[in-house]
């Protein structure tokens, strides 16, 4: 009896129930292999690159000028009066850590299947780290963006930053927010539909055209604008425009539906994601 009361466990991995059984708390104490993933993410990529970090900086710019030539110079796409390079340089910026999130989630059962089998962690610290390494790439691309926004205002091109700058970490937690959910979302399904996997690329880039990256939302006609903001990234895009080039159409209420439709999208990606992690080594 003595020794069975002497048996104390530091910490018991319990079944957890509840479709939205998120512990916080857990997550938090698992911060320090959040940032070994992190740190394993960015190694692992660039670890046989010759240009490593570079590929930041020249994805963007030569995204940029493609754009430039093909929709403004070729298609004669109007873009409210900015410099194309910057306004299409702007979207590039905001949908690359988008699609950095959304597509390297969406893999996280997949990819991770023979960690997840042998120890346990809150499965959620992956994607949480690849959002997190997504944002590097951001921060990077958002310096070399604002060095351009300052040359070609040294050089009198009338460009205005609104007071919208400030929310710059809130478009920021959005595109997080959306680009984990909707990662959680895939990545669940993908444990049963391997041909998701080979659908995403499509899906991407086909959801890029739906948002105003390489053409700005008043070219959407203004009866359909408000279905149109039922993508969320179209508020993001339209805002961070608005912020640092001083021209966007969005309208308060289409940044509320935007919002909503984010909220929507993470937790119907949680949900799916808690449901499948339980049993998802059974169809990996």
């Amino acid at each position: 009896m003595a020794n069975k009361d002497a048996e104390k466990w530091d910490f018991i991995i319990k079944p957890k129930s509840g479709w939205s059984n998120i512990d916080f708390g857990e997550i938090f104490r698992y911060r320090d292999l959040i940032l070994m993933f992190v740190k394993r993410d960015f190694v692992t990529f660039y670890k046989q690159t010759i240009l490593g970090p570079l590929w930041y900086i020249i994805q963007p710019l030569v995204n940029s000028v493609i754009f430039t030539i093909i929709f403004s110079r070729v298609a004669e796409i109007p873009t409210d009066g900015m410099p194309p390079f910057l306004f299409y340089m702007a979207g590039t910026v905001t949908w690359g850590y988008f699609a950095t999130c959304l597509t390297q989630t969406s893999n996280t059962f997949v990819t991770n299947r023979e960690i997840f089998g042998k120890v346990y962690f809150p499965r959620m610290t992956i994607p949480i780290s690849i959002v997190i390494t997504g944002l590097f790439q951001f921060m990077i691309q958002f310096v070399i963006f604002i060095g351009f926004l300052l040359y070609f205002w040294y050089q009198g091109v009338q460009v205005v930053p609104t007071f919208m700058v400030l929310a710059l970490p809130l478009i920021l937690l959005q595109m997080a927010v959306l680009g984990l959910g909707m990662g959680m979302l895939i990545s669940s399904l993908v444990t049963k539909y391997r041909d998701l996997t080979f659908a995403m690329t499509f899906a991407v880039q086909i959801w890029m055209y739906l948002t105003p990256v390489v053409y700005p939302l008043t070219q959407v006609p203004e009866r359909y604008r408000n279905l149109y903001a039922l993508n969320p990234m179209v508020s993001v895009v339209e805002t961070f425009r608005g912020a640092f080039l001083g021209v966007s159409s969005i309208e308060p209420s289409q940044i509320f539906i935007s919002v909503l439709g984010t909220v929507g999208v993470f937790f119907a990606g949680v949900v799916l994601f808690r449901r499948i992690e339980k049993t998802f080594m059974d169809t990996v």
